[in-house]
């Protein structure tokens, strides 16, 4: 196990620290390392029976202790004294996919290891286990003004570089600096980095994510959203390569498991690490957003999504090879969607604008960046219509950039890639991606090659799209002097970005942008307002109560049961049932499957645990409610919800289901 080693530098940031600042509603997602004695006192009123250092203490063993990022991605927590690590199965999704063949689908059937011997090591997966967040935010400034006045590059980039190598090389951890409303403050986490992660169970994708993308973003909804790694490593317990010497982890803390239940008005506390919020965004910014980038992403993904769902339910295989695509590119469209939805529903622009209107003082800054978004908007949309069709429309876009960039191991590269595609599926999306790059991109972008092809395949004002799509399209694999690969790599993003930089006179939006959320940092800062920063993948709190929800007019349950399950089966896939698990619920009775609690949470927060009032595991949060997907920009009370799997539910499957008894007494259950 790794030890800090004694520094000056160190000595003082050590210590946990308490921010004295007023806390209110459960909005909200706290820095651990900044619970103030406010703070706990609001959840403590809310019932939490604990205090701010049972929850983050750097000096002692605390519940941080028990909750891992899973490659910054999505959070687990250790559930066992040998590493055993429990998260949703959606983060799993792409390492079952991985390791799915037709003949042995993961995915479909499921995993069970029955044993130490039948993990599989997942290659190039890694946890990070949270040691310390340090503030370093007058050291980091006072870097930037010594890399000035020695005539080097200061930018946050490269300040990141040096501040944590530095910490790196004292303490043999991996350190990571994340600016805090947009570097108004810095904070530093160290992290114990274990590479040796295995495959312990997974239940069938039917039963995991049972309502597939129809019950997305819904409530109620019926998942048992988990899966279970074990982290391995050195018998010391510090991290180490893969290897048969390693041992499972004896991780400092696991979490307690209750099965008592719960009910409305009973406190709940999630830890994780939530990836993004952009709740300090200008309203120029949300305007941009609402009226030209999200309406092109939604509606080319969700173009492309009926594309590869129209292939995959004709052909198992298919299936099989772009179920991972679809998951994802699912995922970010419907929450994207929901996001544009939500923004208009709750009148989001209208607040950020009244907002605004307050902070009188900062007017001009405004003002500029309003004037560059509009500016920059036509451009945009080029840019973006471009990414969306030749660069991210196909996996063959990928393939072409790599063609073009010869390496030494390229034909072995591309082999693979193209075992992994199904050219049916691949040309229909190149059809689309072709049709709707060559009728929205301005022509000034197109490339030689690509005004040529236009050009010849066009008559009358009339282009034969298909005809065009087949004089370059090939089934063999792409060289560098394909025709494929030149129309797809001919023009690049640098020309895009190019373009959009040359409409703006002086700095960039973005930097504008960051002068923004500095300035609405302080000026929240100067009225007493409540502030905590936008989440960037660091550890963060965020509390609440087990809740209900109303939509139309109409109160709907807090909590699902098995018996709707077998109420919602139909032939459909994502409404399917395996026999086997019919059978068994059907003598289940009523098992608590799903409920929902008012914790504020967002992407990276998938399988974080929910713990009880005194922090005892009662569930996995998995989704939200279609109603909160303006979250990530602002909170509305009352509606942003956390939909989250009932431990017992995992139970259940794990005993009745899987038959994992070991697991089961591993774990004290």
């Amino acid at each position: 196990m790794n030890t800090v080693k004694s520094s000056s530098f160190l000595a003082a940031a050590f210590a946990a620290l308490l921010l004295s600042v007023p806390a209110k509603a459960d909005e909200g997602m706290w820095m651990v390392n900044a619970i103030s004695k406010a703070l706990v006192n609001k959840m403590q009123d809310k019932g939490l029976q604990l205090n701010g250092y049972d929850i983050y203490d750097a000096g002692a063993v605390s519940l941080k202790d028990a909750i891992v990022s899973l490659d910054f991605g999505c959070t687990g927590s250790f559930i066992s004294g040998s590493g055993l690590l429990i998260t949703n199965h959606h983060c799993a999704y792409s390492d079952l996919h991985a390791l799915s063949t037709p003949e042995r689908n993961l995915l479909e059937d499921g995993f069970a290891a029955r044993g130490p011997a039948e993990e599989i090591y997942i290659p190039g997966k890694s946890v990070q286990l949270l040691e310390r967040i340090i503030d370093v935010t007058d050291e980091v400034n006072e870097l930037r003004e010594t890399e000035k006045a020695a005539g080097r590059p200061s930018a946050t980039r490269r300040l990141a570089y040096l501040v944590e190598k530095r910490y790196s090389d004292v303490t043999g951890f991996a350190a990571v600096l994340s600016p805090m409303w947009a570097g108004a403050k810095y904070y530093l986490s160290l992290y114990r980095v274990y590479t040796d992660v295995r495959l312990v169970a997974a239940p069938p994708v039917s039963i995991a994510a049972f309502g597939g993308d129809i019950d997305n973003w819904e409530w109620p909804q019926h998942k048992c959203d988990f899966a279970m790694y074990r982290v391995y490593g050195a018998p010391d317990g510090s991290p180490a390569p893969h290897g048969p010497k390693n041992v499972p982890l004896s991780p400092r803390k696991w979490l307690q498991i209750s099965t008592g239940g719960y009910k409305p008005g009973d406190f709940t506390m999630v830890l994780g690490y939530p990836g993004r919020t952009d709740r300090y965004t200008s309203a120029a910014k949300m305007q941009y957003m609402l009226e030209t980038s999200l309406p092109i992403t939604n509606k080319v993904r969700g173009d492309q999504m009926a594309i590869i769902k129209r292939w995959m339910d004709s052909d198992p295989e298919i299936r099989l090879k772009y179920s991972d695509m679809y998951f994802m590119l699912s995922n970010v469209q419907e929450n994207n969607e929901g996001l544009s939805q939500c923004c208009k529903r709750f009148k989001v622009l209208k607040e950020l604008r009244a907002r605004e209107r307050k902070m009188k003082e900062h007017k001009a800054l405004l003002d500029e960046l309003d004037t560059k978004y509009k500016a920059i908007a036509p451009a945009e949309k080029d840019l973006i219509y471009y990414r969306e069709t030749l660069i991210r429309g196909t996996r063959l876009g990928t393939m072409a950039l790599r063609a073009k960039n010869s390496r030494p191991d390229r034909p072995a590269r591309l082999e693979r890639d193209y075992a992994a595609l199904d050219l049916r599926v691949e040309k229909d999306l190149l059809r689309y991606g072709i049709r709707t790059f060559y009728q929205n991109v301005d022509p000034s972008m197109w490339g030689q090659f690509q005004t040529q092809l236009f050009n010849h395949f066009t008559k009358d004002g009339n282009t034969d799209y298909d005809a065009l799509l087949e004089s370059i399209w090939t089934e063999e694999h792409m060289t560098a002097s394909s025709p494929l690969c030149r129309f797809l790599t001919e023009t690049s993003i640098a020309q895009y970005n190019h373009k959009i930089d040359s409409l703006q006179e002086g700095r960039n939006v973005g930097a504008a942008g960051s002068e923004f959320t500095k300035a609405l940092y302080r000026w929240r800062e100067d009225k007493g307002l409540l502030q905590y920063p936008d989440a960037n993948s660091t550890m963060r709190l965020t509390y609440g109560t087990v809740s209900t929800l109303r939509r139309n007019c109409r109160k709907l349950p807090w909590q699902t049961t098995s018996k709707e399950i077998l109420a919602k089966e139909d032939s459909t896939y994502d409404f399917s049932l395996k026999d086997d698990w019919r059978t068994l619920l059907q003598a289940s009775g009523s098992v608590p499957v799903n409920f929902i609690t008012d914790n504020d949470i967002t992407g990276g927060n998938s399988g974080s645990p929910v713990l009880n009032a005194r922090g005892e595991l009662i569930g996995l949060a998995f989704d939200g409610n279609k109603e909160s997907l303006a979250g990530d920009v602002s909170w509305t009370e009352g509606y942003n919800k956390s939909v989250c799997a009932d431990i017992r539910f995992i139970l259940f499957t794990l005993k009745d289901y899987m038959h994992l008894d070991y697991l089961l007494k591993e774990i004290n259950q």
